[in-house]
């Protein structure tokens, strides 16, 4: 293949690879959370790419124009730039992330305690009551199905006077 060939064959799969982030980048569930800003400044990114690959002469020229010898610099020095800013932007969302996650168990902690301290509370009131029950001669009522009688017993125990 000639020299020429091999650029055209290169600059297709570069357009696909960038049609092909755009695509994932908009169709993404994710994309919702994303603000407006980071939509508009990753669809001019994607369409600068596109006019790189398709236009790399123009590339040189505004390298040159801006003090930079080559266009591959100049595209290297603006990935950096958009690397960094991808570095920076992932440290604060997962930061932000972070400290949601402790806001959450902290109120998660604080209502186990609370229930806990109510639980607790209820176990001293059921106690005192039953405590109240026996000093007055009643017997304590029980919640187990088992040790209730039934109201034929009942009947029963009374009619014999036991």
């Amino acid at each position: 293949m000639t020299q020429e060939a091999n650029t055209v064959i290169l600059q297709i799969l570069l357009l696909a690879a960038a049609v092909g982030a755009l695509v994932y980048f908009v169709r993404s569930g994710q994309s919702v959370g994303v603000r407006a800003s980071k939509r508009i400044a990753f669809g001019a990114f994607i369409v600068l790419n596109i006019y790189a690959v398709l236009r790399p002469d123009d590339l040189t020229y505004l390298a040159r124009a801006v003090g930079i010898g080559r266009g591959t610099d100049l595209l290297v020095y603006l990935l950096v730039v958009s690397f960094v800013f991808g570095m920076l932007n992932t440290y604060l969302r997962d930061r932000e992330i972070s400290q949601h996650l402790t806001n959450l168990a902290r109120q998660i902690a604080v209502r186990d305690a609370e229930l806990t301290r109510r639980e607790n509370d209820l176990e001293q009131r059921l106690t005192a009551l039953e405590q109240q029950a026996t000093t007055n001669g009643h017997r304590p009522a029980t919640t187990e199905p088992a040790a209730t009688a039934s109201a034929d017993e009942v009947g029963t125990a009374r009619s014999t006077g036991s």
